[in-house]
């Protein structure tokens, strides 16, 4: 077996709880920096009702997080978060986390947004299927742009 399907079988998806606030703000922090959620956010996060939230686990440690929120009256759902620790990129664990948001959520169109300069998770997003639908200006901490992107599901 390979590396990369070694450690895919090995990581393990389950949702996220209050229990893994510590975890998860350290994985904001190491994967977006200045654009990390608050603690405020992230406890929004694991609290709120129309929300998905799923952690990808290797050997007891957090290194994946997606969170999803539904916006029911819309038909719309919004990736608001998804991040991978920077030792487990390249793996296939964004994918997998994408997936199974996507799926959580059962909503005909999903949105997301991400810096303009992301390469990586931009060749990810159009490989399975989002399409860009608009620029947000300075979006970011630094000033940076944001793309924003939509899958229609069915």
């Amino acid at each position: 077996m390979n590396q990369k399907a070694d450690l895919q079988a090995r990581v393990v998806l389950s949702p996220a709880s209050w229990r893994d606030w510590r975890s998860i703000m350290a994985l904001e922090k190491l994967c977006f920096g200045a654009d990390a959620w608050t603690a405020l956010d992230v406890a929004a996060a694991l609290t709120l009702p129309s929300t998905v939230r799923l952690k990808a686990e290797f050997e007891n440690q957090m290194v994946g997080l997606v969170v999803g929120s539904l916006r029911q009256m819309q038909q719309v759902a919004w990736i608001a978060t998804i991040g991978v620790h920077p030792q487990y990129r390249r793996r296939g664990l964004g994918r997998r986390l994408l997936r199974a948001c996507e799926e959580a959520m059962d909503m005909p169109r999903i949105k997301l947004t991400l810096r303009i300069s992301n390469q990586a998770a931009l060749s990810l997003y159009r490989q399975e299927g989002y399409r860009q639908i608009n620029t947000w200006p300075g979006y970011y901490a630094n000033g940076e742009d944001a793309l924003v992107m939509e899958k229609l599901m069915y």
